[in-house]
């Protein structure tokens, strides 16, 4: 399947996408959906979640033959008058595009909320959630208004999008959702991400790799661990250094 996007008004892409789903014939296209993301806000010491589009003025659709599906889309009402208009756009996507924003998105077409840890200075040391598989796409991050700016390749064009985030004291707040642009139904309350340790899987006496830090490319002994922290002992200039690093801040060696 190749995928393709199709730029059409803002405000109207639910309508466009359910007028296609309707119309063109099940062999013709393959998947056809709008993109959204969650945000969290925080009011008056509640958490509110809206559901709002990730690309707004976008649809994006898949088909293998797109000789038959331009031809089907002229006969969308909605297509019809963007066409008439002048305003059509219908651009095909890189294959590592589209994979890469599937990968984000769950089974609604949602890119859900990253739990981010951070070391009390603005400095992330521990993601969980779709900001995982893009942290060198991350451009800046707003912990006030929740959410990180990341950079997407669209169409072979670069472009910026948000991804929510949420902190560990919006953890322990009751959260609902708002806004909801998306059709799909959201439950009324949202359900608390399970929040794994990083620090785990590690034991005292595991041998592991430092991988960020000024130990970095070294390799380590675990002395303790204490929550999400480790007790490294690693080996320089002929003795031990004792060292409390981060989990996230280190590999377990096989």
């Amino acid at each position: 399947m190749l995928w393709y996007a199709i730029q059409t008004y803002t405000g109207k892409e639910e309508n466009l996408t359910e007028m296609i789903r309707r119309i063109v014939p099940e062999g013709c296209i393959g998947e056809c959906f709008v993109p959204y993301f969650e945000q969290l806000h925080c009011w008056h010491q509640q958490n509110q979640i809206r559901v709002l589009r990730l690309f707004p003025g976008y649809i994006f659709l898949s088909s293998d033959d797109i000789g038959s599906l331009f031809q089907w889309l002229k006969r969308v009402p909605a297509m019809s008058k963007i066409m008439s208009a002048g305003a059509f756009e219908f651009t095909s996507m890189y294959d590592g595009e589209a994979e890469f924003l599937l990968q984000m998105m769950d089974a609604d077409h949602i890119v859900r909320l990253t739990y981010v840890a951070t070391d009390g200075k603005n400095h992330v040391s521990y993601l969980s959630g779709p900001l995982e598989k893009c942290r060198d796409r991350i451009q800046d991050y707003q912990f006030r208004k929740r959410y990180a700016q990341v950079r997407l390749q669209i169409a072979g064009q670069e472009k910026t999008a948000r991804a929510g985030i949420i902190l560990n004291d919006d953890v322990r707040r009751e959260t609902a959702y708002e806004k909801v642009e998306t059709p799909v139904r959201m439950p009324e309350r949202y359900e608390a991400p399970v929040l794994k340790n990083p620090a785990a899987d590690l034991t005292p006496g595991d041998h592991v790799t430092v991988i960020e830090g000024a130990f970095e490319g070294n390799v380590a002994v675990i002395k303790r661990v204490k929550n999400s922290n480790v007790k490294i002992s690693v080996f320089m200039f002929g003795r031990d250094i004792f060292v409390e690093v981060p989990a996230v801040n280190v590999r377990k060696l096989a």
